[in-house]
Parts: C-alpha cells; sequence; structure tokens
C-alpha cells in the first residue's frame, strides 16, 4: 500500500503516545484487599472491513489489575447487546479460570461480581428461559446462565459513564482515554517517583552515615 501524509501523522501520534507514557506503570499495593473482581464492555460493528466487534474485559483482585484484554469477536453479531453477551462471555470464562487458579492456592471465592453496562445482556444471562431472539447466540455463551443460577458469578449494572472497559472497545477522546487510564489501573505509579524516593532514601542515608 502506498503510504501518505496521514500513514506518517498517525506512526508520529504512536511514538508521542509512548514517550508520555515511558514511566507510567502498575502499583500493586499490600493491603488492597483480595477480592476477585471482573468488568465487561463491547462496541458494536467497530471494524468497518469486517463488520465485527471488539470484547473489553478486565479483572481485579482487590483494587489492584491483574488480567485486561481487548479483542475483536471471532464472529458477526446482530445487536449491540449480542456483542455485550459475547464480552461477558469472555470476561466470565477469564474470571473462572482465575477462581480455579487461585482455589489451588487455598483462596475461596464464593460469588465472584461481574459488571455490565448493558442491562439486556445481564437480562439474558439471569432468564432461565431462552427466547427465540437468543437462540442463534452459540450455545457455549450460555454457560453464563448456568454460573448465575449456581450463584457462582453476580452480575451489576453499571452506568457507561462509570465503565471503564470503554477503553479497551473504541478510539477516545485524549481527555477521557487519560482519565480512564488513571481510573483503570486504580493506583498508577509513576515510575519517576519511585526513582526520586529511592534517591531521597540514599542520600538520608549517606548523610546518616557522615553523621556517625
Amino acid at each position: 500500500a502506498k503510504l501518505t501524509e496521514k500513514h506518517l501523522k498517525e506512526v508520529k501520534r504512536i511514538f508521542h503516545y509512548l514517550r508520555g507514557t515511558v514511566n507510567t506503570g502498575l502499583w500493586y499495593t499490600k493491603d488492597s484487599g483480595f477480592e476477585l473482581t471482573g468488568s465487561s464492555d463491547a462496541d458494536y460493528v467497530g471494524c468497518k472491513d469486517t463488520f465485527k466487534s471488539t470484547s473489553g474485559g478486565a479483572q481485579f483482585l482487590g483494587e489492584k489489575l491483574v488480567s485486561w484484554s481487548s479483542k475483536k469477536q471471532d464472529r458477526t453479531v446482530l445487536s449491540i447487546v449480542e456483542a455485550e453477551y459475547v464480552s461477558l462471555f469472555a470476561c466470565c470464562a477469564q474470571a473462572l479460570w482465575m477462581r480455579t487458579q487461585l482455589t489451588d492456592y487455598g483462596f475461596q471465592f464464593k460469588k465472584i461480581p461481574i459488571y455490565c453496562d448493558s442491562e439486556s445482556a445481564i437480562a439474558i444471562s439471569c432468564n432461565p428461559v431462552q427466547h427465540s431472539r437468543t437462540k442463534h447466540i452459540t450455545v457455549r455463551y450460555h454457560f453464563i446462565k448456568e454460573n448465575v443460577e449456581k450463584g457462582t458469578i453476580e452480575l451489576y449494572f453499571v452506568k457507561t459513564d462509570y465503565q471503564l472497559d470503554n477503553i479497551f472497545t473504541k478510539a477516545l477522546p485524549a481527555d477521557q482515554f487519560n482519565y480512564l487510564v488513571h481510573r483503570f489501573v486504580c493506583a498508577v505509579y509513576l515510575l519517576r517517583n519511585l526513582i526520586v524516593l529511592q534517591n531521597l532514601s540514599n542520600s538520608l542515608y549517606i548523610f546518616q552515615k557522615s553523621k556517625i
């Protein structure tokens, strides 16, 4: 394909973003709890080439972000509700896998809260009756219903304005993107601050040593 000025501009934007976030990382504290939670979101036919939607999801242990994903769905769906439902499946599957792994280490999770901004997708998941309008959704997605009925997971509605996973499903304005980044990680910690603290600690040590 022939490169254009537009392509060059987009590449420069990527490098500009990387330069501006080179010192940004995740900060994991010891006292933020160990409850397993998840959140899920999706766009609708965001890919204009394939008309497929994008799933976004994240899992937390306490306030610590430990797993996240942004992936194009493997099939074309007919509505935003189906897109949200497919994304909800992926999020629940990941959370249940993590639950299984952590159980081997002695941790127990009775009900895993999963947050979603689609009331319709939650209604489908919690309704034991399969309606005709959902029959064309692959059967494997309906394992969510089984886990809801067993009490393994609990689904909660969250307003779109408070849905963190928007960052994984669509291009956002810079202000909103930066806002979600700082909310998502809960404790985004700049590595330069660690360097400052380390240098300060070393300076205090040298100062105290010189007084001895």
